[in-house]
């Protein structure tokens, strides 16, 4: 006997496209989930590569609107879009991606019965941390949630005192992971002491603070070279600061490169330089970069500790002294260097996207009432369901 697959309606409300962590999360998600049917609410234009990512995209109409004056009346607009969708596709499941922004609230306001699993990927959270209104979303969104999935403790604790800890029973942590058998590992570093050959990949905004590994390099007492990897806001901001300083020979900026292209390149440095100043979900590039055999020096988060383990160089987030004093003693110890890939590459295979897939698949399918998994009613949305316990965490 066959047995009918899960079907799951997802979506984020950006365009069609691998251009960012969450973006890329879900596309190797959904593939990676065993015995389900996705389908994706996204916006246009819809990359080429995305378009084989779920079983079926479908792109809103509705007009975005960010927060501030309009924003209610798009979200009762997009509520009415999602609204017709969920009657035409009548899934087993909803997986709210970005808990409290304007598609969860518009999924949540129209789930009715069907099971709402609401992902956290952390930017939402820090925005309800910030502004009322959001905050709001938040907690409306949860309200709604049969189970609330975050990928760290750490985050998970950022939502549960957020929420004001009245939905404590309903998180699940459940780590995110990469497409392991992608990469390819240099395990050996470079074999001299000195100067390091540095890359930093991510968004350039004032979360991701760039622009202390580009003081930071001012301070060396070696001359270590970096390569920015990105776009965003910041990077004028960041070029000029360069050419203040004096490391234009030592600084190099590249614009975003697509994720294959990015780990063609990663085992060609000598460490990856991560540093974040705020929340960070789970930093699924630490474990691209670690993946690829890299060491990794990183801002001592507690997010980051979680992901990382003992498998890197902690400094003081937002200080590119202390950086600086990192990034000298790595380049110096080159026994040090050989250990860190060891202990990188380890940690790394803790975190396989198939494993992610399989847990979301289970916390989804438990909260379903699919013929022979049956949920008693004490169970069904809004009730608590069971947490996991991942070995990872």
């Amino acid at each position: 006997m066959t047995t009918k697959p899960l079907t799951i309606l997802t979506g984020i409300n950006r365009t069609s496209e691998p251009s960012s962590g969450s973006m890329i999360l879900v596309g190797d998600l959904y593939r990676a989930m065993p015995d389900t049917h996705t389908t994706f609410l996204g916006r246009t234009p819809v990359h080429q590569v995305w378009k084989t990512a779920f079983d079926r995209l479908i792109p809103l109409s509705t007009t975005k609107q960010l927060q501030g004056p309009g924003f209610d009346t798009y979200v009762d607009e997009l509520t009415q879009e999602v609204g017709k969708r969920i009657e035409q596709i009548r899934p087993d499941a909803i997986h709210a991606q970005n808990i409290g922004f304007a598609l969860s609230l518009a999924l949540s306001r129209t789930a009715g019965t069907i099971p709402l699993i609401s992902i956290a990927h952390g930017p939402e959270v820090m925005a309800a941390e910030r502004s009322m209104a959001e905050h709001e979303a938040v907690l409306e969104v949860a309200g709604a949630s049969a189970a609330i999935v975050t990928p760290t403790s750490v985050l998970a604790n950022r939502i549960d005192r957020l929420t004001g800890r009245r939905f404590t029973d309903r998180i699940v942590t459940i780590p995110w992971g990469i497409c392991l058998a992608d990469a390819h590992a240099r395990d050996q570093p470079s074999a001299q002491s000195g100067p390091l050959s540095l890359v930093h990949a991510g968004r350039l905004d004032d979360n991701k603070s760039t622009i202390t590994a580009v003081e930071a390099l001012a301070l060396t007492d070696q001359p270590h070279h970096l390569t920015v990897i990105g776009n965003g806001p910041l990077r004028k901001h960041l070029e000029q600061r360069t050419i203040e300083l004096s490391l234009r020979d030592r600084v190099h900026f590249e614009p975003f490169l697509p994720r294959a292209e990015l780990w063609r390149r990663l085992p060609h440095f000598d460490a990856f330089v991560f540093t974040t100043k705020g929340v960070e979900a789970l930093g699924l590039v630490l474990i691209e970069a670690q993946a690829h055999g890299l060491p990794v020096i990183y801002s001592d988060l507690p997010g980051v500790r979680e992901t990382l383990g003992n498998a890197g160089v902690p400094y003081t987030p937002g200080d590119p002294y202390s950086l600086a004093v990192a990034l000298n003693e790595t380049g110096r110890d080159f026994h040090r260097r050989k250990a860190l890939i060891k202990t990188a590459l380890h940690n790394a295979h803790r975190y396989d996207i198939t494993a992610t897939g399989r847990q979301l698949r289970d916390v989804t399918l438990r909260l379903t009432s699919l013929p022979g998994n049956p949920i008693p009613a004490s169970e069904r949305v809004g009730s608590r369901p069971v947490m996991i316990h991942d070995a990872r965490t």
